[in-house]
């Protein structure tokens, strides 16, 4: 039966190749129905390339099975052949009588609201949760809950949702608050393999046709060539020593406490700082981590299995940042996202997800027509109002709360209008203006904010250039005067402290 289970392989190589190509010529509509083509198509070239495995081990023919087989039909008798596969057959059918028989034009053809006998279930319904929005926004909400228990972050001032969507990837000072020492506890590594994995399941249900295997190594050689470099951003040995030196030195001029890695001025405040609560619980954590004098300074040995802990630390760190970066769209989609659901109500919420679910859901036995008719009705908007996420205007109320009624012309930006404050206060930072002011040979853009007019920012810059000029003269011009005690100070203030009789 090896010829037969050859041609099956052509016949299933064929309808596959049909099958991938009917879902490329299709343009859905809906980001649903485009993600649903993707994952049947990636389904369907990872079948396509098993099957092409199989058909060519046939055609290598390593046990000769395929050898034996055309030579007992070309050589022996063809009818002796034909019956005894026969036999085959029929045994096999009275062994299990129940087994089903594969029809494989049945299983990859495209599924249409009127076929009754084929399941009309997405693929791609339950791999996204609600607030995913079929891989248009993110859900790091949990990650979030995870970021604001981490060791460091909890005593600070709370990160709202949005700052953390800003920061997620940031692991280096100003943005992150957190100590080396706080980075090598557990439950900040298993943090980061939580966000990591987001990161990697996110990209993988949302770009299925894509090789993100071999994007992921491209990651993993550039933080080798990094670590081997000693360019990791916020690892590298110098950052080490220069962290790990005053835990137990200090300036040297006072005495140092290494459990709250702060130096005190005397003895006597050293001493009364022991019984402080801060203290304590800094002593505890330190011991926590295996940083007690004793062990802070082993040699080589603890010195390699620490760097290995940090290298692991920080290959998670790159990873992040750099899966951040190749999602950024669906990233500022989501803050976007956020802040427009924070002026909505709960029942609003609901009512949005529904008219979602609903949306994306056509009822079995619509015709093409209908749909057509469907998506030509006019929308009723006589107020001119902006359209929502769904294409249907947004409420009045919404409308008059945001000011999206309110004009703020430009004369920077080319005299653009832009509609309410909010995006008026925005664009102060977006590319159109800045590009307007460097057009007029102003570099700092930061003192022009709420500044629109192009005489009044020429005027502005002009009596920053004086100011500065003014200043310098100044600052060379001033006469330096010195004292019986050789200190040096300006002639205004000699002549003061002269009057005075201080000199």
């Amino acid at each position: 039966m090896v010829l037969e289970e050859q041609r099956n392989l052509h016949e299933d190589l064929e309808r596959l190749e049909q099958a991938i190509s009917d879902r490329v010529s299709e343009d859905p509509r809906h980001i649903r129905d485009r993600l649903n083509r993707d994952h049947q198509i990636a389904f369907f070239l990872a079948r396509h390339k098993d099957q092409a495995k199989r058909l060519t081990s046939i055609y290598d023919d390593t046990d000769q099975a395929r050898t034996k087989e055309v030579q007992e039909i070309s050589t022996g008798d063809a009818f002796e052949s034909f019956y005894k596969q026969i036999t085959d057959i029929k045994s096999f059918h009275r062994r299990y009588p129940n087994e089903p028989v594969e029809n494989l034009e049945r299983a990859y053809k495209k599924r249409q609201p009127g076929d009754s006998d084929l399941p009309m279930s997405s693929e791609v319904d339950n791999i996204f949760t609600g607030e995913e929005g079929y891989g248009r926004y993110f859900d790091l909400y949990r990650q979030h809950e995870d970021y604001l228990n981490l060791p460091g972050i909890i005593n600070t001032k709370r990160v709202t949702y949005l700052q953390y969507l800003d920061y997620f990837d940031k692991f280096t000072p100003p943005q992150c608050p957190l100590r080396r020492s706080d980075k090598m506890t557990d439950k900040y590594f298993v943090y980061l393999g939580s966000l990591a994995e987001y990161l990697e399941g996110f990209m993988k249900r949302t770009k299925p046709l894509e090789d993100l295997d071999k994007l992921f190594a491209s990651f993993d050689r550039e933080f080798e060539e990094k670590w081997e470099k000693d360019e990791a951003p916020g690892w590298s040995k110098e950052q080490v020593a220069a962290s790990n030196g005053p835990v137990t030195e200090g300036s040297g001029t006072g005495v140092w406490c290494p459990d709250c890695e702060k130096e005190f001025a005397t003895t006597n405040v050293y001493e009364s700082h022991l019984n402080g609560k801060k203290h304590k619980k800094n002593a505890k954590a330190r011991q926590a981590r295996g940083q007690t004098n004793s062990i802070n300074g082993t040699g080589a040995k603890g010195t390699s299995v620490q760097r290995l802990n940090e290298r692991a630390v920080a290959e998670r760190e790159f990873r992040i940042t750099k899966l951040a970066a190749a999602i950024q769209t669906e990233r500022s989609d989501t803050k976007t996202n956020v802040e427009r659901r924070q002026g909505m109500t709960e029942r609003e919420r609901q009512q949005e997800l529904q008219a979602l679910m609903q949306e994306v859901v056509e009822p079995v036995g619509a015709t093409q027509e209908d749909s057509d008719s469907d998506g030509e009705e006019k929308i009723y908007n006589p107020l001119k109002l902006p359209l929502a996420w769904d294409g249907k205007p947004i409420p009045f109320w919404l409308y008059k709360l945001h000011g999206l009624g309110v004009e703020f012309p430009c004369e920077i930006c080319g005299n653009f209008v832009y509609m309410g404050r909010r995006a008026f206060d925005k664009h102060f930072n977006e590319p159109r203006h800045i590009y307007g002011l460097k057009c007029l040979g102003i570099t700092n853009t930061t003192l022009f904010r709420e500044i629109t007019g192009i005489q009044e920012a020429l005027n502005l810059w002009d009596k920053i250039q004086r100011d500065k000029k003014q200043e310098k003269s100044s600052t060379e011009n001033v006469v330096q005067m010195e004292d019986g005690e050789g200190n040096v100070m300006p002639e205004k203030v000699y002549f003061d402290l002269q009057k005075q009789g201080l000199l």
